[in-house]
């Protein structure tokens, strides 16, 4: 392995809260890999299921959704799974097709798969690739015809300089003729002998550069085996280095451990790290064959490789860092996050959150940029339904750490809530971060969620990893607050091994998780003095056809009674009408479902003139809004 390729793959790795009520349930659950001890809070958990054997212990990754059926991506291949019984999932095709980390989109009969490691195949098999320059090698978006979802039909592949880590499928509002994919790849850059083209120069010394660029993949629907990438949009353009914190408190403290018990430390842009054990083995390999020794090494050739280790990667920063002036910025994005209905999308990209116009979908621009000390690696984001306000979330530690120890500053591994002014600047409001330690044997950070549609206010559903998942509300969004959770204890009580949830969506009255390392769980939500049936039921009269991880949908709300009654809930439980008359309200609701003509015309009258006196008048026109609906 060489050192470039080395050090992204340990990077990886290492880059990838703190609340503080210890008698919080989630403190403290006993470990286990499929008999974890839980905590679960105005959830319940409809289903745990397992998936094949040749997927078990492999990573699961990322969802996406079609009609009754859940995509799951697995660093193994694909599992499609029928959720028409929630209770009892059936696995009805499971695709082998190795390749990290094999994230799924989908849209009509096609199906896209994120290929970035340097081992997945164009044939899908399982032998990997040992070659530096490869024509076997498969490394950006694989798409297949899905019309039978039982028998996926893989027609054709587009290959990218630096493969696709993530992938977002744009539905162009005013294009029914064709989807596009924008991809994020943070990878080093392939050979141009492996791929015509490609070059890690910089944009100065190569216009062509594969840095500091995404690609834009257009698929004719008709006629995919035609996909190819159609631009390269710099949206990095003129950004420099952001600013970043260093160790937290519990990292020092575990790097000293490390240091005292012979682990092989290395400094990264001034920050110690220790090197994982499972890198080592691979890494004083190759160095010893390098330099031509051979057997066992001895304690002064270990020695020996101590220095040598961290000159490999001063030597790649020293030739990161030759040009004067500032460092450059990001070279690539993480996830994209698509909301064509707004224009808009939101870029996680690495140092910055970016605001994109996506109204040309082959030319996405930048608008604004954002960077922000407390943030290690922005990783995903999402607007909220009405497009005023975006969230970013953190993935410090990359997904493989335990960011969410007792004494983990809570604005690290969080969410960032801002709002977007009119001229499309995004101003900074808060912080979310999930409110219950975690331990040092549980991989803990900010991940991936959806909003989950409840009228009038906005709620986040969200993974974290070890930490579970947590329910958060953002309507408020200077004060975020978490209403709902699911938790299990560590899978392994004595080391660090991967788990906890990658991602967890809603979708048409689920709420489905990929679980890392147990497999996919299904929840409903259930009422609380935070959430009421009705406002549940409201939530599920919203029906969608499909939802991609990166690709944000309008929810819209049909005009009934419970949705009425959702807004009446909420201003009762905000005070904004006094008890009698949301006695009198609700009274009123109930006796119109059953009348017609003058009748419930007359009720809808009463209603709105008792809520003349509300202290909250945008709610009180969304219930008048929707009473007007039910009258035509």
């Amino acid at each position: 392995m060489n050192a470039v390729c080395f050090r992204w793959a340990l990077l990886g790795a290492l880059l990838t809260t703190p609340v503080l009520a210890q008698d919080d349930p989630r403190v403290g659950l006993g470990a286990g890999l499929f008999d974890a001890e839980e905590a679960i809070w105005n959830l319940s958990l409809v289903s745990t299921n397992v998936p094949p054997e040749a997927y078990v212990g492999v990573t699961n990754s990322d969802l996406a959704f079609k009609d009754n059926y859940v995509f799951q991506g697995n660093y193994n291949g694909v599992l499609i799974w029928d959720i028409s019984t929630p209770a009892q999932p059936v696995l009805v095709k499971d695709y082998l097709c190795p390749a990290s980390q094999n994230d799924v989109s989908v849209y009509e009969h096609l199906l896209f798969v994120s290929s970035e490691a340097f081992g997945g195949r164009l044939d899908c098999g399982t032998q990997g690739i040992d070659e530096q320059v490869s024509h076997d090698r498969l490394r950006g978006i694989r798409i297949f015809d899905i019309t039978d979802v039982t028998n996926p039909e893989y027609v054709a592949n587009v290959q990218t300089c630096r493969g696709s880590h993530t992938h977002s499928v744009l539905k162009d509002p005013d294009d029914d003729e064709n989807v596009y994919i924008y991809i994020s790849g943070s990878a080093p850059v392939r050979p141009a002998e492996e791929l015509p083209g490609c070059s890690d120069l910089s944009p100065d010394e190569d216009p062509g550069s594969a840095l500091f660029r995404i690609e834009v993949i257009k698929v004719p629907l008709a006629d995919p085996a035609q996909a190819a990438v159609v631009s390269s949009p710099r949206i990095f353009e003129d950004l420099v280095a952001p600013p970043r914190h260093g160790p937290s408190p519990a990292d020092l403290e575990a790097i000293e451990k490390a240091r005292a018990e012979g682990k092989f430390i290395i400094s990264i842009n001034g920050q110690s790290m220790v090197l994982p054990d499972q890198y080592v083995g691979q890494i004083i390999s190759s160095w010893a064959e390098s330099v031509g020794k051979e057997g066992e090494l001895t304690a002064a050739d270990t020695a020996e490789f101590r220095v040598a280790l961290q000159g490999m990667f001063s030597a790649q920063a020293d030739g990161e860092a030759e040009n004067d002036g500032p460092a450059p910025g990001p070279t690539q994005c993480h996830d994209i996050t698509l909301y064509p209905e707004i224009g808009l999308a939101g870029g996680a990209c690495e140092g910055y959150g970016l605001l994109l116009d996506i109204t040309d979908p082959e030319n996405p621009v930048r608008v604004d940029a954002v960077a922000d000390s407390n943030f290690s690696y922005w990783h995903s984001a999402t607007f909220s339904n009405d497009g005023s306000k975006i969230l970013f979330t953190d993935e410090w530690g990359g997904g493989g750490g335990p960011k969410c120890r007792p004494s983990d500053p809570v604005e690290w591994g969080a969410n960032a809530l801002f709002t977007l002014s009119e001229d499309g600047k995004m101003e900074f409001q808060s912080y979310y971060k999930l409110p219950a330690p975690q331990t040092s044997e549980e991989n803990c950070v900010a991940h991936n969620g959806s909003l989950v549609p409840v009228p009038g206010r906005d709620l986040f559903i969200q993974s974290w990893y070890q930490g579970g998942i947590s329910l958060m509300d953002w309507t408020d969004v200077k004060n975020p607050v978490e209403i709902a959770y699911h938790d299990r204890g560590p899978v392994d009580p004595n080391r660090m091994q991967m788990g906890g949830s990658w991602s967890v969506y809603w979708y048409n009255g689920l709420i489905v998780s990929s679980e890392i390392a147990r497999g996919l769980d299904i929840f409903q939500l259930e009422p609380s003095e935070y959430l009421t049936a009705n406002e549940i039921l409201a939530s599920n009269t919203v029906v969608l056809s499909y939802l991609n991880a990166q690709g944000q949908p309008e929810y819209r709300w049909p005009a009934t009674f419970v949705l009425a009654h959702s807004y009446l809930d909420q201003l009762e439980r905000s005070g904004a009408l006094p008890a009698d008359a949301i006695a009198s309200v609700r009274s009123d609701l109930y006796h119109a479902a059953s009348a017609e003509g003058d009748a419930r015309a007359q009720l809808f009258q009463n209603i709105a003139s008792a809520l003349e006196s509300s202290q909250d008048a945008a709610k009180a026109g969304l219930l008048k809004e929707t009473l007007d609906a039910l009258t035509q």
